[in-house]
């Protein structure tokens, strides 16, 4: 997945729609990630093609973006990536319905409402603990010292895998989602297969209450679960609970450095933080998923090809001014923000792990603000973002005032 990879424009490509796009490094990103894709956004036809990595497709627009993510016929999530492989047996978030139902509810009880207000007690205690920690110190590598730790500790805790082994399985789920190129990909892929293959056979003997058991003990259509399909299946959940949390996190705690007004509003008037949620996810959408085309097709006035993949970049649905007013803006008491995004997918193939990820971010605003209320990226350093499957903020330092009389 190199920048430099190009290849040839394919004839039913008109010239006005062939863009140098690299979504891996779009312009401006260093200063602002979310800046740079609103520009390409605001700048850009409203699909377009690119020649990088590998040749595909792009839509920028809310409209597009839904379109595709209900379409399932026509834009197969066989290939989620771009360049990436194909469907494997049991890796659920790259089937279609209605086969993907069956694999989709054998993870959704784990992360329904009920099941999440039960771990809510081990998030709260979770964040006081870190942060009391961090408080006395003064500053912290926020992703590394909180972003990392936080979701990592309950979702590990969720699957019952040794929290020692977190410094194994991040920088493997790193690499699947934002990789440097095809062979990193593979390796990480790879190592994770092995690792989640070594835990289900323990649970196959000797199965628990935990996530994986219920997944390797479970039956598919009154058949036992596939080894090959439990072990994808349990990667999947994996790599996704070791890192998209920790990935809002930053952009969050990015964004209330940068705006104390903000920051105060929540303090003096904590009923808000459940809306300031839904919008601060809204403004830092994650998601850049690609989908497979399965035949030759119109779409927004351009023939699409079987075979040619079309990049669908989730978090511009929150930032298209057609969707929502002001998008760039950050408000706290707009009504009902959840319902201008698409962070977490339309239709069958919505992430089942969002009301996790919400209390997560809700406990972390309450307990972090209450302890470290007034903070700045710390001077002289610069926040390193990165674009990919899922955007991410890779470090960002920030500082505070331990005597703040």
């Amino acid at each position: 997945m190199t920048t430099s990879s190009t290849m040839g424009i394919p004839a039913h490509v008109p010239e006005d729609r062939v863009v140098d796009f690299d979504y891996l490094r779009p312009t401006g990103i260093d200063e602002d990630l979310h800046l740079a894709w609103k520009n390409a956004q605001d700048t850009l036809p409203g699909i377009f093609w690119t020649p990088r990595n590998g040749g595909h497709w792009v839509v920028t627009r809310a409209d597009a973006i839904k379109a595709i993510q209900l379409d399932h016929k026509r834009f197969s999530h066989a290939r989620l990536t771009i360049g990436g492989e194909y469907v494997r047996e049991g890796a659920v978030v790259q089937m279609d319905p209605p086969r993907h139902a069956s694999y989709r509810m054998l993870i959704s009880p784990t992360f329904s409402p009920k099941a999440v207000a039960a771990l809510e007690p081990i998030v709260r205690e979770t964040t006081i603990s870190i942060v009391e920690e961090l408080r006395p110190k003064g500053e912290c590598e926020f992703v590394g010292d909180f972003a990392k730790i936080l979701p990592v500790v309950v979702f590990l805790g969720t699957v019952d895998l040794p929290l020692e082994d977190r410094d194994y399985l991040l920088p493997h789920a790193e690499k699947m989602l934002r990789p440097r190129d095809a062979q990193e990909q593979l390796e990480s892929h790879t190592a994770l297969a092995e690792y989640v293959a070594r835990a289900l056979a323990a649970r196959a003997e000797q199965p628990g209450s935990d996530l994986l058991s219920k997944i390797v003990t479970a039956k598919i259509d009154g058949e036992p679960i596939a080894f090959e399909a439990a072990v994808a299946l349990s990667q999947v959940v994996l790599a996704g609970g070791l890192d998209t949390v920790a990935s809002i996190l930053g952009f969050v705690i990015r964004f209330l450095a940068l705006n104390p007004g903000h920051r105060q509003q929540l303090i003096d008037d904590p009923s808000l933080v459940p809306n300031a949620v839904e919008e601060l996810i809204r403004r830092h959408g994650l998601i850049n998923t690609a989908r497979l085309i399965t035949q030759d097709t119109e779409f927004q006035g351009m023939q699409l090809k079987e075979g040619e993949q079309i990049l669908v970049p989730n978090h511009l649905y929150g930032l298209d001014e057609q969707q929502v007013d002001n998008p760039l803006v950050v408000d706290f008491t707009r009504p009902h923000p959840e319902q201008h995004y698409a962070a977490f997918g339309n239709g069958p193939h919505r992430c089942p792990g969002s009301f996790l990820a919400k209390t997560e971010l809700t406990v972390f605003l309450q307990e972090w603000l209450a302890r470290i209320p007034d903070f700045v990226i710390k001077p002289g350093t610069t926040p390193r973002m990165a674009s990919g499957a899922v955007n991410t903020t890779h470090e960002l330092h920030l500082a505070w005032d331990t005597d703040p009389r």
